[in-house]
């Protein structure tokens, strides 16, 4: 028992050290020496708990994402029941904003910290963390963009998958640089204000996204489907 608890402790101080390094200096810049000394442990302990420096990648990515993209799922899922599209919109924006920021005291999301890991991550091009992220991802945001495409008629797909890119990045620079808010309104607006940020984010990438809709020509794809 208590050797579970130790190995248990002993992965949870290698996640944290690693998280915290890629976050600051990347993904490939760090070596295994730098994490086990972070952690307070040797390289063999690194490689007995994860195998090798992508394998903790990927144990930090499990940690934060599998709860989030739970929790996104299942708002997806309450979303979708509404009835008015402009409304179920908002709400399955939601769905995928909340989850990140109510992140500060769990892994659901894992708050700035993990954020500025994936933007640094976006940023470096690494072949190895790109299949690592996608996935982590990408099934629950083709869920995101199923449900998005049902609001909209008419709207293309590329179209959708464009703009829920940069729902994404407004959605990491908000969580990551938070004081640029407050410095830059001179106080007006609070950069740390989470449920401010996330109805910004939601009222502007629904107008974003509801652009999108051509209802004339949803209606004619109906009616060509109808006659045929």
């Amino acid at each position: 028992m208590a050797r579970a608890g130790k190995e248990t402790d002993s992965r949870t101080a290698i996640l944290d050290a690693a998280e915290e390094l890629f976050s600051r200096h990347g993904y490939g810049a760090v070596a295994l020496r730098e994490i086990a000394r972070a952690a307070d442990l040797n390289v063999g302990s690194l490689t007995y708990h994860f195998g090798d420096k992508a394998g903790i990648l990927s144990a930090i990515y499990e940690r934060h994402t599998r709860p989030m993209n739970a929790r996104r799922l299942e708002l997806i899922r309450e979303a979708t029941r509404i009835e008015e599209r402009s409304a179920r919109l908002t709400a399955i924006l939601r769905a995928y904003v909340v989850p990140a920021f109510r992140s500060s005291d769990d892994l659901v999301g894992g708050g700035a910290r993990f954020t500025r890991l994936r933007a640094m991550l976006s940023a470096e091009g690494s072949e190895q963390a790109r299949l690592i992220i996608a996935d982590a991802f990408d099934t629950t945001t083709r869920a995101f963009i199923d449900a998005i495409a049902d609001c909209v008629p008419g709207s293309l797909r590329e179209d959708i998958v464009w703009r829920s890119q940069f729902l994404l990045g407004s959605l990491y620079y908000t969580l990551i640089n938070p004081e640029r808010i407050s410095r830059l309104s001179d106080g007006r607006a609070d950069g740390f204000d989470h449920d401010e940020a996330i109805r910004q984010i939601v009222e502007a990438s629904h107008a974003s996204l509801w652009a999108l809709a051509r209802p004339a020509a949803a209606e004619r794809t109906a009616a060509t489907a109808r006659s045929t």
